[in-house]
């Protein structure tokens, strides 16, 4: 049971994608796709190399999956199932192709630090089969992928109305706005990687920029990313009552609203902020100064000058 658990959610969310009259049919097609590619390119060379990190492989190309599935079966308004399915390509391609270069330069294959701070998360819940473990783990995150992340595009791909409301173009904005967010905060953390290279200084703390009210910008950003599509979604969650019972429509809602809880939990509190930390802690001397003065994930006022 405590290998299965983390299961359960992502079970219940396949099971209502399937319920439903309107998304059944893409659901499964999607489910399908999703199955296969993460087998192929996660499960089995996990299974293979005992290396959790082939799901950064896995995962971001499977929502390039959901923006060329969405586009291809959904049958609402043209420009709105184009947009929705191109966010989707353009954010997983985004990942994916950088997994890729991790790849070929041999870092998936030796582990990612987020991924060996798994195994300390198992150790200590008693988790001694670690195989299993990164089988189950690797498998939710197909099954996020096959249900919840996907429900803003399926949901948005059902909208048949060809006007664009004021919620959609708040989601856009916000959706842009963090995207850039999130390309700034990179940025401006591979310049100061690249300045401290260039002066010889190692395991130094990056407090420029938005690091300085965030100790964790990027994946702030990630996350608001994620909570724009969301928006995006709720008018197109909001026409399909008619076309769904009130039971599996008011689910529907509750899960557009559960993806912001499932990718703040990850970025956080499994593969992101906390892990991160962890490691940084050890290495960097200067960070436990940095946590002191610098709100963890969500931007603040800083003690830093």
């Amino acid at each position: 049971m405590k290998y299965s658990k983390p299961l359960f959610p992502f079970l219940l969310g396949c099971a209502l994608i399937l319920s439903t009259a309107t998304l059944s049919e893409i659901g499964w097609i999607s489910g399908g796709i999703q199955l296969l590619l993460f087998g192929s390119v996660v499960l089995y060379p996990i299974w293979k190399t005992e290396k959790l990190s082939y799901v950064d492989i896995g995962w971001p190309w499977g929502l390039v999956c959901i923006g060329i599935v969405t586009i291809i079966m959904s049958d609402g308004y043209v420009w709105r199932v184009w947009g929705v399915g191109l966010l989707y390509i353009f954010m997983g391609a985004r990942m994916g192709l950088g997994a890729i270069i991790l790849w070929r330069k041999g870092y998936i294959q030796q582990e990612l630090p987020r991924y060996r701070y798994q195994r300390l998360r198992w150790e200590g819940s008693g988790k001694a089969n670690t195989q299993l473990a990164m089988q189950i783990d690797a498998l939710v995150q197909g099954l996020a992928n096959a249900t919840y992340l996907a429900f803003p595009a399926f949901i948005m791909g059902t909208n048949q109305n060809s006007s664009i409301s004021m919620i959609e173009l708040v989601g856009l904005g916000l959706w842009i706005a963090s995207f850039v967010m999130e390309s700034i905060a990179d940025q401006q953390k591979l310049s100061f990687l690249r300045k401290m290279k260039k002066e010889q200084q190692r395991n130094k703390v990056c407090t420029i920029g938005l690091w300085k009210y965030t100790r964790h910008p990027n994946y702030f950003a990630e996350w608001m990313v994620w909570n724009a599509l969301i928006i995006l979604a709720i008018p197109s969650w909001i026409a399909l009552e008619s076309n769904e019972s009130t039971v599996l429509w008011v689910l529907l809602g509750l899960g557009l609203l559960f993806v912001s809880l499932v990718m703040y939990t990850s970025l956080v509190h499994l593969t992101g902020a906390k892990p991160a930390e962890y490691y940084s802690l050890q290495k960097r001397p200067d960070y436990k100064a940095y946590t002191e003065n610098v709100n963890m994930f969500f931007p603040g006022t800083s003690k830093i000058k």
